[in-house]
């Protein structure tokens, strides 16, 4: 662990227990996972803070555990990510809070806090489904006007419940069940025998006889002339 992140854990590790849940070093990266209870208010902090100073929201987004092997990390469903920079200390830290409700998620918003999470909490909410409690503005930003569901979330059929196409005798779009008929979309791949085995393919291979041909013997050696007389 590097002198400066060692620093920046050493000013998170009173917050847990109290305010934080947990606080993860994992590939030189520290993850501080938070309770959703009074999360606004946390966050204000560790923006404040001399010795931390998170200025700056470089992203948020969301997370659905439901197909996560086992069970989930913290016991939800959904989940929100933040990632915090602190241009005056020169470090990161990843922000984690999970949403307590999985059929009707509600986290309060972070917009008071760093008005760049407007379109990321918005974003969150148009494909993941979380509501942002005190967002102004909480409309879909991705999706199609009337769009039904939230894309990414794990139970959202891959292609979708509804297409649409132009309809000539309407002269609009119109909207149709899918008609894409679900296929195997893995390739299937046919390799030769030894495929792989680097010892079989740098093995010399002696060189195939011609079809009809007679076969081939090897040479004899011819015997040796008697040696010349040397009284002659």
């Amino acid at each position: 662990m590097s002198t400066r992140l060692a620093q920046l854990q050493a000013a998170l590790e009173p917050l847990v227990g109290e305010r934080a849940l947990s606080l993860v070093d994992a590939a030189g990266e520290l993850t501080l996972t938070v309770k959703a209870e009074g999360l606004r208010a946390f966050m204000a902090e560790l923006r404040d803070r001399d010795d931390l100073h998170f200025e700056q929201l470089i992203d948020l987004c969301g997370i659905d555990y439901s197909t996560w092997s086992g069970e989930a990390p913290g016991g939800s469903r959904f989940a929100v990510v933040l990632h915090l920079l602190s241009v005056r200390h020169n470090w990161r830290l990843r922000v984690r809070a999970f949403v307590p409700d999985d059929h009707f998620p509600v986290i309060e918003s972070l917009v008071e806090v760093w008005p760049a999470a407007n379109w990321f909490e918005r974003e969150a909410f148009d494909l993941f489904g979380i509501i942002f409690d005190g967002h102004d503005d909480l409309r879909r930003l991705l999706t199609d006007y009337g769009f039904i569901g939230h894309p990414f979330r794990k139970d959202f059929p891959l292609s979708g419940n509804v297409e649409m196409r132009y309809d000539a005798d309407q002269r609009r779009v119109v909207y149709q069940p899918v008609t894409i008929e679900p296929r195997e979309i893995v390739p299937r791949i046919v390799r030769e025998d030894g495929y792989g085995d680097l010892a079989a393919r740098h093995r010399p291979v002696a060189p195939a006889a011609a079809v009809g041909a007679a076969p081939v013997t090897p040479p004899t050696a011819s015997p040796a002339a008697p040696a010349a007389d040397s009284n002659r």
